[in-house]
């Protein structure tokens, strides 16, 4: 792409895939002189009515001159972002080329542009195909040419609409910007400032949350699925194989589904099985398998030599399955736009997790689907399904489909896939809906639980994640969605930070810990493994949340109740008195009465466990167990020798006929550590969660200070002045002090901050450090300074063996010194630290951690969830600090972080928390060029380059 001579730089970091209203997929990026006849094109398409909307009169072509200055801009001043398309996409309409102009191999579906006015203001305008209308491109397009015009020092837009133009007005209306507008000579003239607000935030959270929730709805809820494979491949081959399972998995679900449900159902927009039987179900296609391959019955599967022979019969498909190897699979995308799918699944691998040359074609393939309006599955998936409601799909390389239920499950890789279906299925735990992201290239995980949060077929979600692309956001759907359906993850170790071969993941600085930190401050159910993610899950899918953490013991001897019980306490369960023994020649009668007296009790949970010694038992304790719980309604787990899952002899009947199923486990310690996962869930689900802190500050201020500042290449520290300017816009003042080179300046500054003073070497390893002679305190005249300031040189000198620079500063309230640091992360964005000041921060570890946004829960919480906290709170008889003065430093420097990305670090050291307020006797930031996405605008992730 080139270049008008004279503009900045063409901004690639402009580009962006993004999700419009109905699900679909489209590409922006800016304008370039290449793109005349594709928006004359474009232009000629349009209706007079959309022309009369854009230019106030009609104009059935453009004018050379006009074409030129359209396509030609700097980038700075003039600015325009096209959405584009493949040109054999079914998004757009037809081209009517009469002129014999060639058709442009990208159609453009809509523009954005701006033209600077004054030095902070810009005219903005908009043209949107007549095709795409309605689905919400005007506004992604808004979103992303405001993001560029604040980049380029725009702080207000300004438009001129006709009044008869409603959805352009809705546009700006609806935005949530503050938007004014007055009527002149029969124009509306709009107005508005860029900076985003609260409100302009949760609209834009709230579109994204609906398109992607739409665009997944687009993959699982099908009626006609393609395969498409090579016909060239040998029988056997891995591409035949997958390609082969593939379909078997279609046709076992195709035939799951009754012929009069079928009836019922329809097919595709109505269309009917290609061998016109009549009766409509879910419509298979088949391109390229050879006559080697298995072949199906007919009246299940059509088959096509080509991909043109199926578009020859005039009908389009919801999804696609890709068996290719990776070079095809890219041209194979790029010929099934003509088919108008909705999604493509890539079941071959051979991209990005093989080098360079891998990563190429992963960009290719995502290029050419996003253009074309679909979402990628994979490459190297295991497949999807969608198994409830009237016509289930699924197009997986399994060689069974999973049974129906109301789980939903993710992963990425399908070795991952492989076990966890195995796990579920030996268990006998449902699925409402499966997918395997492979290398994670498009869909992921943040997508499923955008759509399960609405999706009434699913009551649990789990996550298996071997890489997370995006912390930050995952932290903000996770947190929406746990508050309404228990999330339970796996990730790839502790930390989070292992990257797979194929997955974009941005390398991360942040603590170990941080991980952690995030998914609790989520609400989610992390588990370690596999096995742990299916034992929580089956006690989910089956029992009620516990009201508490008291539970019932019920056991076949007084040795397993006491084991029981010592297994509960270590897991954070209440044991109660309520413990009873069911031995194991216990007949119906009681064993129930055993139970059930155990089951009424003052209990929020119970725990049976049987294993019989003698083998003598004929069912009595489990039927008890299993009656007691379908009448208590208590939240119920077994263990049982012998039995593992939902098993029938662990379920029962209310009286209302609902089955009732108690959930069995391999172990005590097993049925206790879910049971506790479960009741920290319930308790964290039902606690206040909080408001999210926007503490008053001069944001506006602090952007310019910073962008003043920073340098492009190089990370900037800032000068005292400077981090107390910045810090000030958002109200923490800093303690100030002078820098002192002899006895005589130390006096003077002394006079000038008013008695007493403190005395402090600025070495970072002693500025600090009283015990190690770096601080000297409460210095109440001439000759206290004068004798500490000759001391403290030479004992300076002698321990770092140079010059040693002091500074005075006045002496504050005596109270608990505590840190409160932030550090911008290339994966995690901002992350907030607190701790108190000393060894338990700097060789203990001692530190809380938050992901902001954070609420006035999560600034409690992180002040009372580090061990030295009781420190502020009376310890030993001493009176309680002002802990609501620390927290409010915590919570402004959290929305400074939020707001700044350039502020690499901050670390405020330390702050002393009195009886009354906190005072920040030392901070330190430093600033730089940050990779975190603009979120003000939407945007999918983005390959790597």
């Amino acid at each position: 792409m080139t270049t008008p001579d004279g503009a900045a730089r063409y901004p690639v970091e402009w580009e962006a895939d993004v999700i419009l209203r109905d699900g679909s997929t489209t590409h922006l990026r800016p304008i370039t002189p290449e793109d005349a006849d594709a928006l004359q094109a474009f232009h000629v398409a349009q209706s007079e009515r959309s022309i009369y909307m854009r230019f106030f009169a009609p104009l059935k072509r453009l004018p050379e001159r006009d074409l030129e200055r359209f396509t030609h801009v700097d980038h700075v001043d003039r600015v325009a972002i096209i959405a584009v398309a493949s040109p054999t996409t079914t998004a757009a309409a037809p081209l009517a080329l009469a002129d014999g102009t060639p058709e442009p191999e990208e159609r453009i579906l809509g523009v954005a542009r701006y033209d600077r006015i004054t030095p902070d203001e810009a005219e903005v305008a908009f043209n949107i195909a007549d095709s795409v209308q309605g689905r919400g491109l005007g506004s992604v397009l808004l979103e992303h040419v405001a993001a560029a015009a604040r980049e380029r020092g725009v702080r207000r837009f300004s438009a001129e609409v006709l009044p008869q133009n409603t959805r352009m007005l809705a546009v700006f209306r609806e935005a949530g910007y503050d938007v004014s507008q007055r009527v002149e000579d029969g124009i509306v003239t709009v107005s508005f400032d860029l900076d985003p607000t609260e409100r302009s935030r949760t609209v834009m959270a709230e579109r994204e949350r609906r398109a992607e929730a739409r665009s997944v709805q687009g993959l699982l809820e099908v009626a006609s699925v393609v395969v498409v494979t090579d016909p060239d491949a040998p029988a056997g081959s891995p591409v035949a194989l997958l390609a082969e399972r593939a379909v078997e998995s279609l046709v076992v679900t195709r035939r799951l589904v009754p012929p009069g449900a079928r009836d019922e159902a329809g097919g595709a927009d109505g269309q009917e099985s290609a061998d016109g039987d009549g009766v409509p179900g879910l419509q298979i296609d088949v391109v390229g398998l050879g006559g080697t391959s298995r072949l199906w019955n007919r009246d299940e599967v059509t088959y096509h030599a080509t991909l043109d022979e199926l578009r020859s019969t005039g009908r389009t498909v919801d999804l696609a399955v890709v068996a290719l190897d990776a070079d095809a699979t890219v041209e194979a995308v790029r010929d099934l736009a003509h088919l108008g799918p909705r999604g493509v699944v890539v079941l071959g691998e051979g991209f990005a997790e093989t080098g360079s040359d891998g990563l190429a074609l992963q960009r290719d393939l995502l290029h050419t689907a996003r253009t074309a309006g679909m979402r990628v599955v994979g490459p190297g998936s295991y497949g999807l399904a969608r198994l409830t409601g009237d016509a289930p799909v699924a197009a997986t390389i399994a060689a069974g489909a999973p049974a129906p239920g109301r789980i939903g499950l993710f992963c990425q890789s399908s070795p991952t896939a492989v076990t966890l279906l195995a796990t579920f299925a030996r268990r006998g735990l449902g699925l409402s809906t499966f997918l395997s992201a492979g290398n994670r290239a498009d869909v992921s995980g943040n997508d499923l639980m955008q759509f399960w949060h609405e999706d009434a077929a699913t009551d649990v979600v789990c996550l298996y994640l071997e890489s997370i692309g995006n912390p930050r956001k995952f932290s903000r759907i996770a947190r929406r969605l746990s508050t309404v359906k228990p999330v339970v993850v796996v990730t790839a170790g502790r930390s989070g930070q292992v990257v797979p071969p194929g997955h974009a993941v941005r390398a991360s600085h942040a603590p170990r810990r941080t991980l952690e930190e995030m998914l609790r401050q989520s609400g989610v159910i992390r588990v370690e493994n596999t096995h742990q993610m299916a034992d929580v899950a089956q006690l989910l899918d089956t029992q009620p949340l516990p009201a508490g953490r008291r539970i019932g013991i019920v056991t076949s001897s007084a040795a397993l109740a006491s084991l029981v019980a010592e297994a509960a306490s270590s897991a954070g369960l209440l044991v109660t008195e309520h413990v009873g023994i069911v031995g194991e020649s216990a007949d119906d009668a009681t064993a129930a009465a055993v139970v059930d007296e155990v089951a009424g009790g003052e209990i929020d949970a119970l725990v049976a466990v049987d294993i019989p010694v003698l083998g003598l038992g004929d069912g009595a304790f489990t039927r008890a167990i299993a009656r007691a719980a379908a009448r208590t309604g208590r939240t119920t787990v077994a263990s049982v020798l012998g039995r593992h899952g939902l098993v029938d002899e662990l379920a029962s009947t209310t009286d209302d006929g609902r089955r009732v199923q108690v959930p069995a486990y391999a172990t005590p310690e097993d049925a206790v550590l879910a049971l506790a996962s479960v009741a920290r869930y319930a308790a964290w689900r039902e606690r206040d969660h909080g408001e999210y802190l926007r503490p008053d500050a001069d944001q506006a201020r602090a952007l310019e200070l910073a962008e003043s500042w920073t340098l492009a290449d190089e990370e900037v520290t800032l000068a005292p002045e400077q981090v107390a300017e910045l810090l000030a816009c958002y109200g923490i003042d800093v303690e100030p002090s002078i820098e002192v080179y002899d006895a005589e300046s130390a006096v003077v500054a002394a006079e000038r901050l008013g008695w007493p003073v403190a005395l402090r070497n600025m070495d970072a390893a002693l500025r600090h450090r009283q015990d190690l002679g770096g601080v000297r305190l409460g210095l109440q005249d001439v000759d206290d300074l004068r004798e500490a300031f000759a001391a403290m040189r030479a004992e300076g000198q002698e321990r770092l063996g140079t010059e040693v620079r002091l500074e005075v500063q006045s002496m504050v309230p005596a109270g608990v010194a505590c840190v409160v640091r932030t550090v911008e992360d290339p994966l995690f964005g901002p992350v907030v630290a607190f701790g108190l000041a000393g060894d338990a921060i700097d060789l203990l570890g001692d530190v809380s951690y938050g992901i902001p946004p954070l609420t006035d829960v999560d600034v409690d919480e992180m002040v009372r969830s580090v061990k030295a906290a009781p420190k502020l709170f009376g310890y030993q008889g001493l009176a309680p600090m002002d802990t609501a003065a620390v927290e409010g430093v915590l919570a402004r420097a959290s929305r400074l972080a939020d707001d700044l990305p350039v502020l690499r670090s901050l670390e405020l050291y330390p702050i002393v928390v009195a009886h009354e307020g906190a005072r920040v006797l030392h901070a330190r930031a430093t600033l730089g060029r940050t990779l975190r996405p603009d979120e003000s605008r939407r945007a999918m992730p983005a390959p790597p380059r």
